[in-house]
């Protein structure tokens, strides 16, 4: 019986994603594994500014439920219940430290594009369909990423890539989502929503956009009953 469910759900994926105007993308966790490298760049700045914080994945894992880096910071400050509380000025000289590391950590290129995305990239191109980013993590992570994976010419395949600091709510508010259809000019019946968070599908449903789901490292066992379809990772879609 699992099998069956199993072929029903890679058949609906690959309707549902052929079907489609616009396939609309989130970064970490969809495009890649990127998680376990933002750990250890926040960590990284932890200790570049005299913190003894560290994150282990137990603690990350918890943490992510907030979404944005320099969000993150604070919550986990907040819950220290150590005075003063650190400054934006603070907040954001880690974050910058954080991101600079992380960018060096994915240029090692121990950081590939998870199994199925290039195919499903080069595929909808193929097919005509538009694509667009919408994510919580900044403009200079995902510049790391791509352009590492895919050439510094990446984002000229893309019509709109919406982050987090482009909007006044990041996920689970709708607002990235919001954006990109308003750039794409779009209703949210033509797109997909691709993402692999409870977050993600809860900003992505509140669009009013249908979302696929892939499962990824942290965000595996989130509650995704919500989804249209909810796959291990996108090579089951076998797009063509």
């Amino acid at each position: 019986m699992q099998a069956d469910v199993a072929i029903i759900a890679r058949s609906g994926a690959a309707d549902l994603v052929r079907s489609a105007a616009a396939l609309i993308l989130d970064v970490d966790g969809t495009l890649a594994e990127t998680e376990e490298l933002h750990r250890r760049a926040f960590n990284h700045a932890f200790a570049r500014h005299g913190l003894d914080w560290h994150w282990d994945r137990a603690a990350y894992k918890d943490l992510l439920r907030v979404t944005g880096g320099k969000e993150r910071i604070r919550a986990f400050h907040t819950r220290q219940w150590v005075a003063p509380p650190l400054s934006d000025a603070d907040i954001a000289e880690l974050h910058r430290i954080k991101t600079a590391h992380y960018a060096e950590l994915v240029e090692t290129g121990c950081c590939p594009l998870r199994a199925g995305v290039t195919d499903l990239l080069a595929a909808a191109k193929a097919r005509g369909q538009r694509l667009a980013i919408a994510t919580t993590t900044s403009h200079g992570n995902i510049d790391a990423l791509m352009s590492r994976a895919l050439g510094a010419r990446w984002a000229a395949d893309f019509d709109a890539i919406v982050a987090g600091d482009d909007v006044r709510h990041k996920k689970p508010a709708p607002d990235v989502y919001l954006e990109v259809l308003a750039r794409l000019k779009l209703a949210p019946s033509k797109c997909v929503a691709i993402e692999d968070s409870a977050n993600g599908l809860i900003a992505a449903s509140r669009a009013d956009i249908p979302v696929l789901i892939t499962r990824s490292m942290f965000f595996q066992d989130d509650d995704f009953s919500a989804a249209r379809v909810v796959l291990d990772d996108l090579s089951e879609l076998a797009v063509k």
